[in-house]
């Protein structure tokens, strides 16, 4: 596509000088005898006209290759950098994700990929116009020498001015490119927080971040654009002036003999045709420093290191539960800079044995969570291992992965879909996971959320909303349950995945997924309510990030003070905010 469009490039370039000096023979040669005569015949209107004509028809079609092929080979660009971009992201850790602005890595994969391959547009008539410019004082030259210094002047000095016009805007275009992603990220943060930001009453105060953000890009636009305004009239005379020097310089040759007015018509002609092509070399010079930090922007994503690479190691295909086992697993998360904190887990050792219910206890910060997403292997240990029967989590193929562990957040995600689509997942082109409405309406039974999705007005079909808007915490967490369970994973993982249900629900949920004889699967669950530990087969005890006991609910009530005391506050906040809603029901009745 390059070739096509700088082929025609070079044939609009050629064919616009030939323009000049047919221009310049029509003059000299039909118009000038006719008007001396006072008489031109038709067979020189129609040479004339042919001339003419032909060369605007070449000239139509080196620009149709010229745009067909700049604009094909940028939009091919722009859409592979945005997939590069997007598959790199779905493959870097969630550890990296963590680190970056959702608002920054949109605009990595739309803004900066846009302003990569921005100057692509106009680069092959650059390439023309830098044909067109040689050939230009080389027709002058073959002409008179006298008008070809006038080109030779004009031309160097339009491409210094061009220079100087780049190397003033990159820094200004710089800083606007990095301010734009800046106020991308605060404006996703600002509509993702929607919800804390309505009920904490920081509307004024978002609108004053967000303003801040935006002045500042204003500022840093306007800067962009007095440069503009400086350079781009400059660029727009010099060829004028170029035009009326030949004119001056042509006539006083004209004078002397040493020109005929056919070739003073031609070069003054062929200065005002430069005029607009010779700005596509400063185009791309103009765009080139907005290209170059969008380009690094860019590799910064697609050099990004941290890959969570898969193995090829395979599991037996087989419908029973899954055993997980985590050896002396050492983990710590990084900051902002990449820089290392201290140790989240530290020697943690336990099993899951296949089939069985295993409850993850704990304080806040003690580490649950990270135990949960090492189980599903969102993250790996940076010493020892998780292994799901038998095997390191790290050597096996990514399908053997989502299909043996399945993970239920904390926070539930719900697409803007249909509680279909939700269990589902039929949005995805992904082969794997095929569910039928009969599998989804059985995972929604074992989640106990058939009973509310069946009330909805289309049932499965029903639109849930952007994040499930449309559902209560409780109806998202159960949603999320489902979701998991329609895969039939042989391990899940619930991250305190019930903590916004009704504890009977809870309980009902828990007890449904230990007597399922179809959906057998081994669960490791992060709980705090006294009843859904005590219906786990072993509890597994963590403190600072290490397995401080481990044992059945009852022999760690009975022998591990903290554990007593963390599982006895937790049990007493709970009753708490069960006096609170059973308060607020008996108020809303009351009014």
């Amino acid at each position: 596509m390059f070739a096509i469009s700088v082929v025609g490039s070079v044939v609009f370039s050629l064919l616009t000088i030939a323009t000049a000096f047919v221009s310049g023979w029509v003059v000299g040669e039909i118009a000038l005898p006719a008007i001396d005569e006072r008489h031109v015949t038709t067979g020189s209107l129609l040479l004339g006209g042919a001339a003419i004509l032909a060369v605007s028809l070449g000239k139509i079609l080196g620009i149709f290759g010229r745009r067909l092929g700049a604009g094909a080979m940028q939009f091919r660009l722009q859409a592979r950098y945005r997939q590069a971009v997007t598959r790199r992201y779905l493959r870097l850790p969630l550890e990296w994700h963590q680190r970056h602005a959702t608002g920054t890595l949109l605009s990595n994969a739309n803004a900066d990929v846009e302003s990569a391959w921005y100057p692509i547009a106009p680069f092959p008539m650059a390439v023309g116009t830098v044909v067109m410019l040689v050939a230009a004082i080389a027709s002058l030259f073959a002409t008179d020498w006298a008008l070809a210094l006038v080109g030779v002047a004009v031309f160097p000095t339009l491409l210094t001015v061009n220079v100087a016009y780049s190397r003033r805007m990159a820094p200004r275009v710089a800083k606007s490119q990095q301010l734009r992603a800046e106020v991308s990220a605060v404006a996703h943060e600002s509509f993702d927080g929607a919800l804390v930001v309505k009920t904490m009453g920081r509307e004024a105060a978002e609108t004053e971040r967000f303003s801040a953000r935006t002045v500042e890009l204003r500022d840093a636009t306007i800067q962009v654009g007095r440069v503009r305004a400086v350079f781009d009239p400059v660029l727009d005379a010099l060829p004028s002036v170029g035009t009326l020097a030949v004119l001056v310089v042509g006539g006083l040759r004209f004078q002397q003999g040493a020109v005929a007015v056919s070739e003073v018509v031609s070069a003054a002609f062929l200065f005002t045709v430069l005029a607009f092509p010779v700005r596509a070399i400063g185009w791309v010079l103009a765009e080139l420093p907005r290209s170059v930090v969008g380009w690094e922007r860019i590799r910064r994503v697609l050099d990004a290191e941290g890959d969570m690479a898969y193995g090829g190691t395979t599991l037996p295909e087989v419908h029973k539960p899954a055993a997980l086992r985590f050896d002396d697993v050492h983990f710590a998360y990084t900051d902002a800079e990449g820089r290392r904190g201290g140790d989240v887990l530290s020697g943690v050792t336990f099993d899951v044995p296949a089939g069985r219910t295993v409850a993850l206890v704990g304080s806040t910060g003690s580490g649950k969570s990270t135990v949960a997403a090492l189980a599903a292997r969102l993250v790996d240990p940076h010493t020892g291992t998780v292994r799901l029967d038998g095997v390191d989590a790290r050597e096996l193929t990514q399908e053997a992965l989502v299909g043996t562990v399945a993970l239920v957040a904390q926070v539930p995600f719900i697409f803007d879909d249909t509680v279909r689509g939700n269990v589902t997942l039929d949005r995805s082109t992904a082969a794997g996971r095929p569910v039928d409405d009969e599998a989804a309406w059985a995972a929604l039974r074992l989640a106990q959320a058939d009973g509310f999705v069946g009330q909805l007005a289309d049932g499965l079909d029903t639109k849930v909303g952007e994040r499930g808007t449309s559902l209560s915490g409780g109806q998202r967490q159960r949603l999320t349950i489902a979701r998991a369970l329609a895969g039939a994973p042989r391990l899940l993982v619930l991250d305190d995945a019930t903590s916004a249900v009704d504890p009977r629900v809870e309980a009902a949920i828990l007890a449904a997924l230990r007597r399922d004889d179809d959906r057998q699967a081994s669960i490791l669950v992060v709980a705090y309510r006294r009843a859904t530990i005590a219906l786990a087969d072993e509890v597994v005890y963590l403190e600072r990030g290490r397995v401080a006991a481990r044992g059945t609910h009852a022999d760690l009530l009975a022998t591990v003070p903290g554990y007593a005391d963390l599982v006895t506050a937790y049990e007493k906040a709970e009753a708490e905010k069960e006096r609170e809603h059973v308060f607020d029901d008996e108020e809303s009745v009351t009014a």
